[in-house]
Parts: C-alpha cells; structure tokens; sequence
C-alpha cells in the first residue's frame, strides 16, 4: 500500500508542476534570458572599459614620452586629448601634466589650468590643495602678497598635507613684497614644524639670513 500511495503522490507532483510550468513558463524563460543578457551586457562593459583604461595608458605613456623630449608643445596637446577623453584616473593626471606642460609656454595660462583643478570638487580636497600650490608656485614672482595669502593660507594649517610648500611661496611672496613681518612668520612656521623637510627647512634658513633682524625693545 505504502507503495501504491508514494506512486499517486509522485503523479500528483508530476501533473502540478506540469501546471506550473504551463502557466509561468514564459515568465521563467524571459527571466532566464534576462539574466544572461545582463551577466553577458556586464561583461562586455568591463571589457570595453579595460580596454579603454588599456588605451588611454599607452597614450598617457606617449605623451610623457614627447615632455621628456622636450617636444612640450605636442605633450600639452596629448594631455589635452586624454583629459577630455580619457577614463577618470587618466582624464584627473592629464590634466595636471597638461598644466604642467603649459607653464613651459605660459604660466597664468597654466595657472589659470591649476585654478580650475582647485575649483573642481570631485577630484578631492587633496588634489584640490595640489593645484592650489601649484598654482601658487607659477604666480609667486606675479601676484600680490594679499592674492598669494587668499590662495594659499588655508592650506598652511598644521594638518594640511601641503602646507610645508605653501608656507615657502607666503614666505618668498610676502619677502618679495617687502613685508618682512609677514615673511619672518611663515619662516619661523617652517622651522617650528618639525616635519619641515629639510631641503625646505635649509631654504628658511636662507631666507632668514636676508631679512633684518629683529628690533630689540
């Protein structure tokens, strides 16, 4: 008897997913293809995009190839290209040698390049500070000592990753301007912090040695 029951019960099972299968057959199979053509549209992305990462690597090469030989004139267009075509990481260095490139030909056209990195939120506060300073270093022989401070000060704090760079060019800029108050703060900033590299610590040290001593009260 056992049997006879698990046969009928087996039967049963048959016929209902026979109806299963008769009413959401459809659905299933266009659900099955849908799965395919997403996992088989996933991976064609990612194969486009390696490959266009692979593409804008060997243009990026090519063009720090021709600013090593001297050609600065062609790598500033090359970098152009990619900071206007190139995936995000390529399109953010590219811009950055592309400025680069420009301060050889004119540096406020560069500059006015590593403003408009400094204004761009999306490629992160740090980058941000990078293009302030360099900015900053193109314009230090140009701007006023109130522009270089407007640029520059916020990025002297003592948690700024570039503040050892931007307290030289407010010491170099404000002794250019003869301010020598302002000079001799940003120079005793320096030696104060002992994470001072020592190449710009040996610099202070000049600097300092030119302005006036002191007054005594």
């Amino acid at each position: 008897m056992s049997e006879l029951f698990d046969e009928v019960d087996e039967e049963v099972r048959r016929e209902q997913l026979k109806k299963l299968w008769e009413q959401y057959s459809l659905y299933i199979i266009a659900a099955a293809i849908l799965i395919v053509a997403a996992v088989g549209g996933w991976r064609g992305y990612q194969y486009l995009e390696a490959k266009k990462a692979a593409e804008a690597g060997d243009a990026f090469n090519r063009a720090v190839e021709l600013s090593e030989q001297n050609k600065h004139a062609d790598a500033e267009t090359a970098f152009a290209d990619l900071a206007a075509k190139a995936p995000y990481g390529y399109r953010l260095l590219a811009r950055f040698h592309q400025a680069g490139e420009a301060a050889a030909r004119d540096p406020q056209a560069a500059a006015k390049l590593f403003d408009d990195l400094a204004a761009d939120g999306s490629i992160g506060a740090e980058f941000q500070a990078l293009a302030r300073v360099r900015a900053g270093g193109l314009l230090v022989d140009s701007a006023t000592y109130a522009d270089m401070t407007r640029r520059l000060e916020a990025d002297t704090a003592p948690e700024a990753t570039f503040r050892h760079a931007a307290r030289e060019l407010l010491a170099l800029s404000a002794y250019r301007a003869n301010d020598t108050a302002s000079a001799r703060k940003w120079v005793d900033m320096m030696a104060m912090d002992a994470e001072t590299p020592p190449s710009l610590r040996s610099r202070a040290e000049a600097l300092q040695a030119l302005l006036p001593p002191v007054a005594k009260s």
